[in-house]
């Protein structure tokens, strides 16, 4: 089982990785546009969707190398089994939030197809396509949030902070 979600985790960085090159590619013609006196309609449309992209796909690769900001001035204050509690509370509550958000993001995608929700740029993409890489990212983020709350309440240090320790 963790070689497959860290086949997920891998994944979703790696398509984060091609989405910031498509971001890459959608700047770059838009500078050689404007140069070269030509337009291509919808572009920064497209690099905003590149962008949202990038930053949804490659949230639970950063949480599991444990990148994500956390504020320890409180846990730092704690001792060990106050701080083991607060930690399991804490990725509980951030696992919750996070299938929250994923629900809602899956919903999101599948009204805008209903309802053929359109760009109201000038591309006149269907919404529904943009959105399905945050609803991907939601949902593999949401798996990685759950994935740490079990590693935390199975006495495991989370990956926040480095190394996979036994708390004692």
């Amino acid at each position: 089982m963790r070689k497959a979600l860290d086949f997920l985790y891998d994944s979703a960085a790696a398509l984060a990785a091609l989405f910031m090159v498509g971001l890459l590619a959608m700047v770059l013609t838009s500078i050689l546009g404007r140069q070269l006196h030509f337009n291509v309609p919808g572009i920064d449309a497209y690099a905003g969707y590149m962008m949202a992209g990038t930053g949804f796909m490659a949230l639970a690769h950063t949480l599991k190398k444990g990148e994500h900001i956390r504020v320890t001035l409180v846990l730092n204050a704690l001792g060990a089994t106050p701080r083991r509690w607060l930690e399991r509370w804490a990725m509980g509550a951030g696992a919750a939030l996070a299938i929250l958000f994923a629900v809602y993001a899956v919903r999101l995608v599948l009204q805008s197809h209903e309802f053929n929700d359109m760009s109201t740029s000038n591309d006149a993409t269907p919404l529904w396509i943009p959105q399905l890489s945050m609803a991907v990212g939601a949902v593999v983020f949401a798996i990685a949030a759950i994935d740490e709350f079990f590693i935390e309440w199975n006495g495991r240090a989370p990956a926040a902070d480095g190394e996979m320790l036994r708390h004692e």
